[in-house]
Formats: structure tokens, C-alpha cells, sequence
């Protein structure tokens, strides 16, 4: 019998690859820093039942249109806003839950810490002499410890991030599209509204998906609501935060400090204004950017596309 034909947008780890060949005639772009031009993709789904993907390739109406024989986009990646699911129809869409959830919920905790204690900051200054000796306010930052955290998403990564919280003796405050009492005792987090969340907070961590409701959901309305000597964190979506606004609020002085892991357009220019901030901590999209999760990442997705090329339903299906 043979094998279904698979194509795969970037070059993922070799065990993976392996078990994907042993159910599958693959193909794969072998680049893992420069993603597949658009052309190419569009030529190589013509005959393909199965495509492998990643968060920066856009899957829409003209690579679905292009790929007759298709039937199913597996993406290495929560979220799938760079997939047109209405465009889809009927190709199976599955994404990969779960296993980048405490990676990133450490690295959100990682952003806390270094805006509040103003890490990278001292280490610029060490590296350009700007350490000439020790005096009481130098870098002095905010504490975490018996902060209040504003936690807007309570999902997986929302849930991990408030655990962590509890080890710094955190108020941690949530705001979901629905509010989850079975989580409330046990991670010790209150319901409020967004509004209310904001003011009151002293840092803000956002774990929500892109969507046409959630665009911009962080945007000058709502940094205004935010404490002065308040941070931002965002390790979702870029989209999920208007960035022109958040440049405003850190340059007059409105917000203390922003740590970002992700930008609306990806990669982000270096010269992009949020960069040249010393109170933004920007981060090149490494949320689950460890060893094992990553490769975990990639077998799920790669589970995913076999089950579904073989008539099994994959655990993890956003669409089709």
C-alpha cells in the first residue's frame, strides 16, 4: 500500500521525522530558520494528503484551493489564527495543547521577574560601565512578592502561571469569557471583571487566543485603566495587544514596564519602537522554547497527522 504523501513547512527533529516516515512518503522543507516561500508551498500541497505546519505559515483559502487531495493541517503550535478554518472545508485542523504549557508558563514568570527587577537593564548597564559603584537606588525595581496578579485567560497557561503565584504569596485576580469556580479555590484566584482587573493589578499576564474578539482586547482604553507603576505581560498573541498604544503608555510614563514575548508582525524589526524602550523586555517568541518541549510539540503534531491520514480521530482537533 502506499504511503500517504505529507509535506512539512520546516525542518522538525530527526526522531520525529522518523516516525512520521514510517507511516508516511515525506517531504520536508529543509530550512529551520528561514520559513517555506510562499510559491513553494503552494506547489508542493498540489498532491499532498497531510501538511505539517507552523504558526508562521498562512494556511488559507488559496493553499486549501490548491490542495484537492488534502486532509489535514497539523500545527506545531496552540494556536492556530494563522489557519483560515471557514476556508477549510473539511480538512481536518489539529493543533498541540498542553505539553508547551508549564515551559510557558515558566517563561511568563521569567518576564515578571526581569521587568520588575529591572534585569536586563542592570546587565546593560554592567556590560557599558554603567555601574560605577554601589548606591541605595541603583536599579531599584518592584517586588513580586505580595503583588496582585491579573491573570486574563484562565486556561491551561493562565491556571500554571497562577500555581507559580502562589510561591511568591500573589493576590491573583482572573478574568475569563467564563468563569471557572472549580479553579478558583484551588489556585486561590478571585473573578473580576477586565475592567477591574486592571486597576487594580500590579502586573498583568495575558493568556487568551487571537481572535476576532480578543484583537487589540489590550488598547489605550484599558492601559489607561491600569496602575502607573503597573507591567504588562504578554507571552499569547501579539495581536491581543494594540502596540502603538502600549508605546505611548511606556514612554509618558503611564505604565512602569512591558515584557513581551510576542509582536504582531513576526519576526519584529529591530528597530522597531518597543525595542528601544530600557522598560520593555522583548523576547524573540521562546515561550516553549526548551529541548523537550519542543520535540514534544512536534510528536503531538505529528501523532495528529497520522491519526487523522489514518481514519483515526487525533485528540487534538480545532477544526474540519
Amino acid at each position: 500500500m502506499n504511503k500517504p504523501r505529507v509535506y512539512l513547512t520546516r525542518k522538525i527533529p530527526g526522531e520525529v521525522l522518523s516516525y512520521l516516515a514510517e507511516h508516511c512518503s515525506c517531504e520536508m522543507w529543509p530550512e529551520e530558520d528561514i520559513p517555506v516561500p510562499r510559491p513553494v508551498l503552494l506547489e508542493k500541497v498540489r498532491l499532498v494528503r497531510g501538511l505539517y505546519t507552523m504558526l508562521t505559515d498562512r494556511i488559507d483559502g488559496e493553499v486549501f484551493q490548491a490542495a484537492p487531495e488534502l486532509r489535514v493541517v497539523a500545527n506545531m503550535a496552540v494556536g492556530y489564527d494563522n489557519i483560515d478554518l471557514a476556508a477549510a472545508r473539511g480538512v481536518m485542523v489539529t493543533n498541540t495543547p498542553d505539553v508547551l504549557t508549564e515551559s510557558t508558563a515558566d517563561l511568563t514568570f521569567a518576564l515578571i521577574l526581569m521587568t520588575a527587577r529591572r534585569v536586563l537593564e542592570a546587565h546593560n548597564a554592567l556590560l557599558t560601565g554603567g555601574w560605577r559603584t554601589w548606591s541605595p537606588m541603583f536599579m531599584a525595581g518592584v517586588d513580586v512578592h505580595h503583588r496582585c496578579l491579573g491573570i486574563v485567560g484562565l486556561g491551561r497557561i493562565g491556571r500554571a502561571v497562577a500555581r507559580r503565584a502562589r510561591g511568591f504569596d500573589m493576590e491573583v485576580l482572573y478574568f475569563s469569557r467564563t468563569r471557572h469556580p472549580e479553579w478558583e479555590q484551588e489556585l486561590g484566584a478571585t473573578y473580576c471583571s477586565l475592567p477591574e482587573l486592571l486597576a487594580r493589578a500590579d502586573f498583568v499576564t495575558l493568556h487568551t487566543n487571537l481572535t476576532a474578539q480578543t484583537r487589540h482586547l489590550i488598547g489605550e482604553g484599558e492601559l489607561a485603566l491600569m496602575k502607573q507603576e503597573a507591567i504588562l505581560i504578554n507571552t499569547s498573541r501579539g495581536g491581543v495587544v494594540d502596540q502603538e498604544a502600549l508605546y505611548r503608555a511606556l514612554v509618558s510614563g503611564r505604565l512602569r514596564g512591558a515584557g513581551l514575548d510576542v509582536f504582531e508582525r513576526e519576526p519584529v524589526s529591530p528597530d522597531h519602537p518597543l525595542l528601544q524602550l530600557s522598560n520593555v523586555v522583548a523576547l524573540p517568541h521562546i515561550g516553549s522554547a526548551t529541548v523537550a518541549t519542543r520535540t514534544a510539540m512536534a510528536q503531538l503534531a505529528a501523532e495528529n497527522l497520522v491519526a487523522a491520514l489514518e481514519g483515526r480521530r487525533p485528540p487534538n482537533v480545532v477544526g474540519g
